[in-house]
């Protein structure tokens, strides 16, 4: 009985070799596999043979029974004709198709315009880290313990020596602490505040401050270098103008307006009608900074801004909803 099965395995291989179409596979699959097939033949005879060698011929024969069913499924695999589509030779007449391809946010974009400009004014860029400590980021800046900007509910704090930074100056004390003047440097970077999210505030946004000391240095140094910059990213056409203000790092400090992209300073709703739209503060770097990083407020001066990238970028491409620059929505995203 081995014997026996074990030969119908070579005949079926055979057989499947031989088998040129669909016609034939199936002659085999009823042969070999079907109700009235040599399988059905060899299991009715099972019950004449001993109890052992009814188990093991049953098992060789179940063994050669799937083999030949595998067999036969590859075989009509192989042998499967080839969809029309799939023969049918190319159409070198159809145009081409174009793929998909990413593009860079508009944060970045600024970012990278930001990057251009200031080089081509002998600005150095720098990082630096996102989590500092309450000297970098408030202390030497002259933002004394008491003073409503340290709050917990203005600040992330992890604890009383850790807090997500508030503000791109505690770069400028970095780097200030390191290198000595002449400095010119513009520090962009993420910052953290515990802002109610709506169409103009974020719980993070990112901002970019710029910081010059030498000697000699005054407000009208300060102006042109803003003029310059607003001119760079929006066109000659923009207007700047200072007001007064009060920032602890900054004295005299002063709050930064250009005039308004959306209606060339006429006014309109995005202006308030007023023609001028707010864009960050600057001011001469305070006395008691420059002491706290042991630079000579004698011997120098110092100016520095600080401008939010993505109000930047809303006013660049007209976005009117701050909330679109951090929700990946794709279809805002494509458009630039």
């Amino acid at each position: 009985m081995k014997e026996r099965i074990q030969n119908i395995l070579d005949e079926a291989k055979k057989a499947l070799a031989a088998a040129a179409n669909s016609e034939a596979l199936e002659g085999i699959r009823i042969k070999y596999l079907g109700r009235k097939g040599v399988f059905k033949e060899i299991m009715s005879g099972m019950g004449k043979l001993a109890p052992d060698a009814r188990k093991e011929i049953g098992a060789q024969a179940n063994r050669v029974k799937n083999e030949i069913e595998r067999l036969l499924n590859e075989k009509a695999t192989s042998d499967a004709p080839v969809p029309a589509a799939k023969k049918t030779a190319h159409d070198v007449t159809l145009p081409g198709r174009k793929y998909p391809v990413g593009s860079r946010h508009p944060i970045k974009i600024v970012a990278n315009d930001l990057k251009r400009i200031f080089h081509q004014l002998g600005f150095t860029w720098i990082e630096g880290p996102e989590v500092e400590d309450p000297w970098h980021n408030f202390d030497a800046l002259n933002i004394p313990a008491e003073h409503v900007a340290r709050d917990e509910s203005d600040n992330f704090y992890f604890s009383d020596e850790q807090i997500l930074r508030s503000q791109t100056s505690s770069l400028q004390i970095r780097y200030m602490e390191n290198n000595k003047p002449p400095i010119r440097i513009i520090a962009p970077g993420r910052v953290y505040r515990p802002d109610t999210v709506d169409a103009t505030h974020h719980y993070f946004f990112h901002q970019v401050e710029l910081l010059m000391v030498d000697k000699g240095l005054t407000l009208v140094d300060l102006k042109n270098i803003i003029t310059l910059f607003a001119h760079g990213i929006y066109g000659p056409e923009i207007k700047v103008r200072i007001r007064p203000s009060y920032f602890p790092f900054t004295e005299p400090s002063a709050e930064t307006d250009f005039s308004c992209v959306f209606c060339g300073g006429r006014g309109c709703s995005v202006c308030k009608q007023t023609g001028w739209i707010e864009l960050g503060g600057c001011g001469m770097v305070d006395p008691n900074v420059l002491h706290n990083v042991g630079i000579d407020s004698e011997e120098y001066t110092g100016f520095a801004f600080g401008f939010g990238i993505d109000r930047l970028a809303m006013f660049k491409y007209g976005i009117n909803d701050i909330r679109l620059l951090t929700e990946n929505d794709v279809r805002f995203l494509k458009q630039f």
